[in-house]
């Protein structure tokens, strides 16, 4: 420091600060870590990771998002990278492996293209043209699909489940999720004789699509009902637990006397005052289930509790009755038998009661006691009934189920097809390749390096089915280069095939979604050229004992307690 001038501090020195290009390397390197964890878990022969989660459970799964979201990771650009997955996975449901290993290729392409001196800014406007070009090359060798066709439909979601842990039950799991779109798809007209139906269509799988995972038994027991299950018993042990076509009554309003709002004081000088009370309570509850026996129906559920004196009067009626049932249940139920639940007993009217239902029953499974609503006409929603040898093995089917659901969700929106097995990739990559030639001045650059990172995928593939990566991609890019665009890699074999002939067709929106996805993540960490992290370390501060002060950590000796 020179005499006579004032040291400035412009930030803490505290933090830890990385600026320019090592802030960028710094990004890039975290990037490509992440894409390089989940890289073995592409396509067909794709390994399977084991995680063990804090709680002390196991993890076992090759689904891209399920493995990040155990994943912790303290680098903020790895932090940035999981979230794409998950993004991926909110969207469009399959894909969360492909978005990120492309992300991570991307970022590794830039490197070179930074060590040459060309600013980040060039680099993201040509990434933009790129992106632009590939969507194109999508539309243009994408396929239409028949919603209606069984078949069509069935080879799609194999497509989906074909790189997952239930491939050797692909026919069963394809036919469950078909089965539980068709039945949750209502469009505007509300009529869906032939499958899928036309007009404005919704397909709310979240909420009307639930699976119930029960260990025991075996997969092939798994199925989609008619109707819906809950995980609940009857009230009392002497109401009928089967019922051919009942009349349903769906409430949300508890079957006991009301209790006040607030604290309620109540001051009784005779001994009859409180006789009266006592009858002015049953009263009420007498009167709540009379109305409800005016309707004569078979079965009661709602959301609420149902008294004990309520529950004789029910049985009096032969009126089976359940209590505590989830709202979500509840309105899986309203929509299957076409019921309206009620709010109070005085509003129920004769159009509120459910009758599309065709039979109630109650069965054991394992140690549990499970109420049955099936056989319904034409139920708009749906449980999926999956049976397992244990809870991992259940866990992993329904997260493969769910993204054979949200591939078949998004062809409904988006009736496209493009082929699969890297071919879509190289057909991409061969596109820009010719495009970079043309483009004038230093973009050239940025366009050939996403055509090479177009080429991660089939070169993943490749790799993970233990094939020779650089002949095998030679052989593709020819294909690719005399136009035709519907060669892959066959993931069992690692050899070139045609996809059209191996029917290996993937949803058009989940390829769209995740170079979208993945090249916007890509622009995002370029345009960083600065890391503070402005968090203190625990350990630097002064507490107790040396560790961060938790519970118990760093109290005072008069607090301690005394032997």
């Amino acid at each position: 420091m020179q005499a006579g001038q004032t040291p400035v501090f412009v930030m803490n020195a505290a933090p830890e600060r990385q600026t320019g290009r090592k802030a960028q390397i710094a990004n890039i390197v975290a990037a490509k870590t992440v894409a390089d964890v989940i890289r073995s878990c592409l396509g067909p022969k794709a390994m399977l990771k084991m995680l063990l989660d804090p709680m002390g459970g196991i993890l076992l799964t090759n689904d891209g998002n399920a493995i990040l979201r155990e994943i912790e990771v303290t680098h903020p650009a790895a932090k940035n990278m999981i979230e794409l997955s998950r993004t991926q996975d909110e969207e469009v449901g399959d894909g969360t492996t492909s978005v990120i290993v492309i992300a991570g290729e991307l970022l590794a392409q830039s490197h070179t293209l930074l060590e040459r001196n060309i600013h980040p800014v060039v680099i993201i406007s040509a990434f933009n043209k790129a992106l632009q070009e590939s969507l194109d090359v999508i539309q243009q060798i994408s396929i239409p699909i028949d919603t209606s066709s069984d078949e069509e439909m069935l080879s799609l979601i194999k497509t989906s489940i074909g790189t997952k842990f239930v491939i050797r039950w692909s026919d069963l799991m394809c036919k469950l999720a078909l089965q539980a779109i068709r039945t949750v798809s209502v469009s505007e007209s509300g009529s869906s004789t032939s499958g899928i139906p036309t007009g404005i269509t919704t397909v709310d799988i979240k909420r009307y699509a639930r699976v119930e995972k029960i260990p025991g038994g075996a997969i092939e027991e798994s199925k989609v009902l008619d109707g819906v299950m809950l995980n609940k018993d009857v009230t009392h042990p002497n109401m009928r637990r089967r019922i051919a076509n009942p009349r349903i009554i769906l409430l949300d309003c508890p079957l006991e006397y009301k209790k006040g709002e607030s604290q309620t004081y109540i001051e009784i000088s005779k001994e009859s005052q409180w006789k009266d009370f006592q009858d002015e309570e049953e009263k009420q509850v007498r009167e709540m289930c009379e109305r409800i026996m005016e309707f004569k129906p078979d079965l009661i559920f709602t959301e609420k509790g149902i008294s004990d004196y309520a529950q004789s009067i029910l049985l009096q009626g032969n009126i089976t009755a359940i209590r505590r049932v989830r709202k979500s249940d509840n309105n899986r139920i309203a929509r299957a038998i076409g019921a309206t639940i009620v709010n109070r007993t005085e509003d129920l009217r004769e159009s509120d009661i459910g009758t599309k239902c065709g039979l109630f029953h109650i069965e054991k499974m394992g140690d549990e006691y499970f109420t049955f609503l099936t056989k319904c006409t034409t139920p708009k929603a749906c449980t999926i009934l999956l049976r397992g040898p244990s809870k991992d093995v259940l866990n992993e089917i329904d997260r493969n189920l769910a993204d054979a659901m949200s591939v078949a969700r998004n062809v409904v929106f988006n009736p496209f097809l493009a082929p699969g097995g890297g071919a879509t990739e190289m057909a991409i990559s061969v596109r820009l390749q010719q495009r970079a030639k043309t483009v004038q001045g230093i973009e050239s650059w940025p366009f050939k390096a996403v055509a090479d990172a177009m080429e991660v995928i089939p070169r993943t593939l490749v790799q993970n089915a233990g094939g020779n990566a650089i002949r095998v991609l030679t052989e593709l890019r020819a294909k690719h280069a005399s136009g035709e665009h519907s060669w892959g890699i066959n993931g069992d074999t690692g050899k070139v095939e045609d996809m059209k002939k191996y029917g290996l067709y993937e949803s058009a929106s989940v390829k769209i979604q995740t170079l979208k996805t993945a090249v916007e993540a890509a622009k995002v960490l370029l345009r960083v050229d600065d890391i503070v992290q402005a968090t203190r370390k625990e350990k630097d501060q002064g507490g107790g004992g040396g560790g961060g002060g938790g519970v118990g950590e760093g109290a005072m000796p008069e607090d301690m307690p005394q032997d």
